[in-house]
């Protein structure tokens, strides 16, 4: 039986070869043969394993490295703005943006999950007023308040995220009258932490999200035009 173990050679013996290995019984000395000990097969496996656990762990631990500098080079803040033209004053628009109860007319998120609980405070429209929803896993959870209102110029909201991540994000909604029309913006702004900087590695959120305020403001002309063009009833 062999086994692993060191054998102490004399200071006289030759040098081992690199190419000699051959198994000594335990305890033997090597001397002027020029032998050398050699682990037998059980313990090379033990040795080899343990070499490939430690090179895989720093292999490993070199990507989650190199994988963190990556995501950590990412934006730290994110931009999305889309725009449109409404055929109505500011007036008219404004109606629709500053009463987060009326949100829901035009909203893109709105009809994603009928069955979402919400509550609207009470008055539901300026400075103040807030909007909490939770839903499913396309609408998650979350509130709207709004932190500035300007008559017939614009709409600040800011939204906070609890799921599926949490996170806060700012909105501006923007009326700029142009002779006829309504030059109308909606922008979201924020900052990206670890995981926001991740996702943007792998998801395109200007494209994400500005689809949806693409949508949102579509509806939301729809319906501010059709309203204008409807005839107003008077009393007889």
């Amino acid at each position: 039986h062999y086994d692993c173990y060191q054998v102490k050679a004399a200071s006289f013996a030759k040098p081992i070869a690199a190419d000699c290995c051959h198994p000594v019984p335990f305890g033997t000395t090597i001397f002027e043969s020029g032998a050398r000990c050699c682990p037998t097969q059980p313990c090379r496996r033990r040795i080899v394993a343990k070499r490939i656990l430690l090179g895989s762990a720093l292999v490993l631990v070199g990507l989650i490295a190199i994988a963190c500098i990556v995501v950590s080079l990412q934006p730290a803040t994110f931009t999305v703005q889309r725009s449109t033209t409404i055929t109505a004053p500011p007036a008219t628009i404004f109606a629709h943006v500053n009463d987060l109860a009326a949100w829901d007319a035009w909203s893109p998120w709105s009809k994603l999950d009928p069955n979402a609980k919400t509550s609207i405070s009470t008055p539901s429209s300026g400075k103040g007023a807030s909007f909490h929803w939770s839903g499913n896993n396309e609408v998650g959870e979350g509130s709207l308040t709004i932190v500035e209102s300007k008559p017939d110029e614009k709409v600040e909201v800011e939204q906070a995220f609890v799921r599926p991540m949490a996170g806060k994000a700012q909105m501006h909604i923007i009326l700029v009258p142009q002779g006829d029309v309504t030059e109308l913006t909606w922008k979201m702004e924020g900052a990206n932490g670890f995981l926001g900087k991740a996702m943007c590695m792998f998801m395109d959120m200007d494209l994400l999200i500005g689809n949806k305020f693409d949508e949102g403001l579509a509806n939301l002309k729809r319906l501010v035009e059709k309203q204008a063009a409807t005839p107003v009833a008077t009393a007889p």
